[in-house]
């Protein structure tokens, strides 16, 4: 069976020795940058190998790109292999955010590198230390080769949001808080508000109180109310750089609401040009 939007710890507790199964964890904070890395250390599911935001799933930031930019697909490439994903391996990705980090990974493996087999674990570390041990010791990893398929139709530039928000052939959804949408606060960018005609769904809207994700029924309810008559591969998420976003995008698929996009940059990188019309309400 293949598994390509979530898993829940019972089913991955079932498969964890797997051989062709490989798990990353992808904890990180924004106001810490190494205390993933070191939560990973101090304790991890079996077999997880670590994978860094800003090291390993994002570019190098330049005055025209916004906070994580898109990885460079080669080097990323390189990493895969060395962290034991082929293309036949079922990725298994979770962090302690509700998935904030981990749809990340997610969307760069199956949207666009084309690799149908990853899914966030529903619920993170923390359901699965509720019911199964941790580990401090590192896994075996068995280097391999992974060949993507690229899809750059899966994600938007600035330019691309644009032209489609003038000729009105996109819903753009905004991941961020109530607050920093209508730009009553910005706490990490230095601009605040939103690109113009953007909805606000935060992506803390796809779970529940302990940290699952909705179900299937509530999600698409819920994104088919936003987005009204817009067709699903018509809608466009971002958020502050492009990052939770993809929470969006995973809920959205996983409430089989399919062909939404990304747009990578987001507000960080829409900030960078001061032409880009933005609005604060």
């Amino acid at each position: 069976m293949i598994h390509n939007t979530l898993i829940s710890v019972d089913t991955l507790n079932l498969s964890l020795h797997q051989p062709d199964w490989v798990i990353i964890d992808c904890r990180f904070s924004l106001a810490n940058t190494q205390q993933g890395k070191s939560a990973y250390q101090q304790g991890h599911i079996p077999n997880a190998r670590y994978a860094h935001l800003d090291n390993d799933l994002s570019s190098t930031i330049t005055d025209f790109t916004g906070r994580h930019p898109l990885p460079d697909s080669r080097v990323l490439v390189k990493k895969l292999g060395k962290w034991g994903i082929s293309n036949h391996s079922q990725v298994i990705i979770y962090d302690d955010a509700g998935g904030a980090f981990a749809g990340r990974l997610w969307w760069l493996l199956r949207h666009w590198f084309g690799h149908d087999k990853v899914a966030v674990l529903d619920g993170g570390i923390q359901a699965w230390q509720k019911k199964f041990d941790l580990v401090t010791t590192l896994p075996k990893v068995k280097v391999t080769t992974f060949r993507p398929y690229l899809n750059d139709t899966q994600w938007l530039t600035a330019l691309q949001v644009q032209n489609a928000l003038a000729q009105k052939k996109i819903c753009l959804i905004d991941a961020r808080t109530p607050e920093r949408y209508r730009g009553e606060i910005e706490p990490i960018d230095f601009v605040a508000g939103h690109i113009p005609y953007a909805l606000n769904r935060p992506f803390q809207l796809n779970l529940d109180k302990a940290g699952f994700f909705l179900p299937i029924e509530k999600l698409h309810a819920d994104f088919q109310a936003l987005i009204g008559n817009t067709k699903a591969e018509n809608v466009v998420h971002y958020c502050g750089s492009g990052v939770t976003a993809c929470h969006n995008l995973l809920a959205m698929e996983h409430a089989s609401l399919k062909g939404s996009k990304l747009y990578a940059g987001s507000w960080s990188e829409w900030i960078r040009n001061q032409n880009r019309p933005i609005v604060k309400s």
